[in-house]
C-alpha cells in the first residue's frame, strides 16, 4: 500500500493529535526497520526507546509466543508465575531498600502509581519537579510536567506546579518544605534535550528530601533497563530513592510498567490503592522476563556503556568541529543528544535523515536524540551516525 493511501484512510478516522513523518512502517528486526514500500532504514529511535533489544528480539518473540499460548490475561484476584518472577527479578536487580513492585501498562501509569504512593505515605499533597521534565499524558502527570507546551492547554484542569530548574539544589532546597510529599526527578532528563546533571545532583536531592520528611521519586522510565550505562541510571551516583518508575526498555516492545518502593513505604498503603485491568498481566510480564534475560546475559547495560562513551566522543567531536551549527553535545551510555543552534535546521535534519534511511528523533525542538537498541550492530550505528552528521553539515 502506497504512502498518499495510507495517509487518505487515516485522515478519514485516526483522531489528528499526532505529527506523523512520512514512512509507513512494515516490519522490524534488530535495528533496521522496513517500510510499505520496501525501503529499509536503520532506527535510532528504537520506538523512544522501548525496542531496547531490537525490534522483534527473537527471545522476545518465542516468550510472547509460548506465553500466549498459555495464557494471556487474567485478573490480579489470582497469582500468576509470570508476574512472580518479574516482581523477584526487579527486586533482584535493584538496589536492596527497592523491595516492593507494582506491575502496569505504561509510563505515566506508573507515574500515577508513585504519586499515590507518595501521597499516602506523607499525607501531604505538595509535589515539586523540574523545567523541562516530562512524566506523561494523564491529568495527574501533567500536574508534575515542567513543560507548558504540554500542560498549558489543560492547565483549568490542574493544580498550579511547583517546578525548579533542573540540577539546581539551592531551589530545590527552597521548594521542598514540610508540605512537600515528593520531589520527582528523571535521573536525565530525556524529552526535555537528553539533560545530564552534574555529579552530586541526585545525593542532594535525596538529603534535601530526607530533611523535609519528603519522598525522592526517581523517573526512570526513559533512563532505566540498562540505557544509560547502568541497570539503573541512579546508580551512577549509588542514590536510593524511595520509589522509582520504569517502563519503556522493560518490556522490549512491549506494554508494561512497574513502580519499585521500599518496605518502610509499601507498609503504608491499603488493600485497594491502586489497580488496572491489565496491570501485571501474564502477557507483559512475559514478555519484561524475557527483557530482562537478555539484557543481564547479553551484558547490555556494560555494552551501553562503552560504546555510549564512543558515541558521544563521536558527537562532541563533531561540535568542535561546526560551533556554529552546534550548542552543545551531551549525554550518559546510549542516549545521547546533539544540540542544533537552530530548530529549523534540526527538523530539516531529521527529514534528510530519513531520506538517507536512518529514523532519528528531535526534542525539544533543536536536540536530535540518539536512542538506538542497546545491542545494536556497530555496523548499522556508525554510518547511521554519519549520516545525521552529514545531514547537519549539509
Amino acid at each position: 500500500m502506497k504512502l498518499d493511501e495510507i495517509r487518505a484512510r487515516e485522515a478519514t478516522h485516526f483522531l489528528p493529535v499526532v505529527n506523523r513523518l512520512p514512512v509507513a512502517l512494515f516490519e522490524g528486526r534488530g535495528s533496521r526497520v522496513w517500510d510499505t514500500d520496501g525501503r529499509e532504514y536503520v532506527d535510532l529511535t528504537s520506538g523512544w526507546g522501548v525496542a531496547s533489544i531490537g525490534h522483534c528480539h527473537p527471545a522476545l518473540v518465542r516468550a510472547l509466543s509460548e506465553q500466549a499460548a498459555r495464557l494471556m490475561q487474567t485478573t490480579n484476584l489470582f497469582y500468576t508465575l509470570p508476574q512472580l518472577d518479574l516482581v523477584e527479578r526487579l527486586a533482584e536487580l535493584a538496589p536492596a531498600p527497592l523491595t516492593r513492585t507494582f506491575l502496569l501498562n505504561s509510563g505515566t501509569e506508573a507515574v500515577e502509581g508513585a504519586i499515590k504512593l507518595a501521597h499516602r505515605a506523607t499525607g501531604r499533597t505538595k509535589f515539586v519537579s523540574t523545567r523541562k521534565s516530562f512524566h506523561g499524558r494523564t491529568l495527574s502527570a501533567l500536574s508534575l510536567i515542567g513543560q507548558p507546551k504540554y500542560r498549558d492547554a489543560w492547565k483549568a484542569l490542574l493544580p498550579e506546579p511547583c517546578v525548579v530548574p533542573f540540577d539546581d539544589l539551592a531551589a530545590a532546597r527552597d521548594a521542598v518544605d514540610d508540605a512537600t510529599a515528593a520531589f520527582v526527578v528523571e535521573p536525565v532528563q530525556g524529552e526535555g534535550g537528553v539533560n545530564v546533571p552534574r555529579d552530586g545532583y541526585l545525593v542532594g536531592l535525596r538529603e534535601i528530601c530526607d530533611r523535609a520528611g519528603a519522598l525522592l521519586i526517581l523517573d526512570e522510565i526513559q533512563t532505566g533497563i540498562g540505557r544509560t550505562g547502568r541497570m539503573f541510571a541512579l546508580e551512577h551516583e549509588g542514590v536510593v530513592p524511595d520509589v522509582v518508575t520504569l517502563a519503556k526498555g522493560l518490556g522490549g516492545g512491549f506494554p508494561v510498567s512497574a513502580f519499585m518502593t521500599t518496605e518502610a513505604v509499601a507498609k503504608t498503603v491499603k488493600l485497594g490503592d491502586h489497580g488496572g485491568t491489565y496491570a501485571g498481566n501474564p502477557l507483559a510480564a512475559a514478555a519484561a522476563n524475557a527483557v530482562l534475560a537478555v539484557v543481564t546475559e547479553e551484558k547490555l547495560p556494560e555494552r551501553a556503556a562503552e560504546l555510549g562513551a564512543r558515541l558521544l566522543e563521536e558527537l562532541r567531536r563533531f561540535a568542535g568541529h561546526h560551533p556554529d551549527r552546534v550548542a552543545d553535545a551531551r549525554g550518559r551510555g546510549l542516549f545521547a543528544g546533539l544540540e542544533l543552534r537552530d530548530a529549523e535546521r534540526a527538523a530539516a535534519v531529521q527529514r534528510r535523515a530519513i531520506e538517507q534511511g536512518v529514523l532519528v528523533n528531535v526534542t525539544a525542538d533543536t536536540v536530535i536524540r540518539f536512542f538506538p537498541a542497546l545491542n545494536i550492530p556497530e555496523e548499522d550505528l556508525w554510518p547511521a551516525l554519519h549520516t545525521v552528521l552529514e545531514a547537519v553539515r549539509a
